[in-house]
Order: structure tokens, then C-alpha cells, then sequence
């Protein structure tokens, strides 16, 4: 289990309430791009079979995730908008040290660090809503997300030394509290 170093500010919950239909739409969005990013991880990283195998499954279940939050903002009505830059995820990602292999660990290390967010904050979605079908739903998402940090991690030791993935994974866990802490609230998963 992957730890964070800081936790969200309890008053995220009362932003996210506030705007509910806001967050569901981010949260269609980030699902989106986390399936695309590892349909593009296997491109890239192809000769890694074992990285090929995992993120495959990890794109079908975020694609299926992406398509059971559409169904919601559809049945109440709304539609999506256009991508914009998440500053949370933009942060983490200027922590990425340049090299094909530091690169590539790094990358594993801060997509299981968004996704130990994104596993908090479902968390705390989850335990603010009332009992019902998104309520069971947030729960679900919650679940998954805990795997799927997980899942990162232990591709980044398939192939670099326990020892090295530990430690960049500390440096980066620091890096993004400081980023966590010094961004505003807003109605999104990050």
C-alpha cells in the first residue's frame, strides 16, 4: 500500500459537494485519460510484457469506469466539456527526471502516486454521500484504485532494484505533498 505523506484538506469534500456535477465531470475526464495513458505506456513500452499484459487490463477497467460515470452525468442531464490542464497532475509531472530509464520508472512511481490520490478522495466521496447506488458506486471505484497503485509500483520493481524504486518513490511522495498542499480546492478528483 502506497502512503501518502499528506492527506486532502477534510473541507475538499465540502467543494466537491458544492459542485457535484462539476467533479462527475472531471471525474469522466480523468478516467478517460488514465485508460489512454496506458494504451499508450503498452505502445511505447511494447517489448515490456509483463508491463503490456497489466496495463491492458488496467485501460479496460479505467475505460470501464469512464463509461459508468458517463452514464451518470447522462442521466442527469449534463455533458462533458473540453480537457483542460490539471494542475495537480501537471505538477507531478515536471518531477520526472529525463533519461529513457529514469523516465520510465518515474512514470510508473507518479502514476501510482495519482492513483493513491484519486483512492483517497473516491474514499472520502464515498463516505460523504448518502447510502444508494453512488454511494455503492464510490465505494467500488475506491477498491479499485487501491489496486491500481499498487499495481504501478510493483511494475516499477519488475524492473529496477526494490532499493531504487523506494527511493525515488520517497522523494516523489515528498515532491507531491508539497504540490497537494500548495494547490487551491476544487470541485475535482486531483
Amino acid at each position: 500500500m502506497l502512503r501518502l505523506r499528506t492527506a486532502t484538506d477534510p473541507s475538499w469534500i465540502d467543494v466537491v459537494l458544492g459542485d457535484f456535477d462539476g467533479f462527475l465531470v472531471d471525474h469522466a475526464a480523468c478516467e478517460r485519460k488514465a485508460s489512454a495513458t496506458a494504451l499508450k505506456l503498452v505502445s511505447h513500452y511494447s517489448d515490456r510484457t509483463l508491463l503490456v499484459r497489466e496495463l491492458i487490463r488496467f485501460a479496460q477497467e479505467e475505460l470501464e469506469h469512464y463509461a459508468q460515470v458517463m452514464k451518470i452525468i447522462l442521466d442527469r442531464g449534463l455533458s462533458t466539456r473540453a480537457d483542460e490542464k490539471d494542475p495537480y497532475v501537471g505538477a507531478l509531472m515536471g518531477l520526472i527526471k529525463r533519461g529513457p530509464e529514469q523516465y520510465f520508472l518515474d512514470r510508473m512511481l507518479v502514476l501510482g502516486i495519482v492513483e493513491a490520490r484519486g483512492c483517497e478522495r473516491f474514499g472520502m466521496v464515498a463516505d460523504a454521500l448518502e447510502p444508494g447506488p453512488l454511494k455503492d458506486f464510490y465505494a467500488d471505484i475506491t477498491r479499485s484504485e487501491a489496486r491500481h497503485h499498487g499495481l504501478f509500483v510493483r511494475l516499477a520493481r519488475e524492473y529496477f532494484p526494490t532499493e531504487a524504486v523506494q527511493a525515488r518513490l520517497d522523494e516523489l511522495l515528498d515532491g507531491e505533498a508539497e504540490i497537494v498542499d500548495a494547490l487551491p480546492l476544487r470541485p475535482a478528483v486531483h
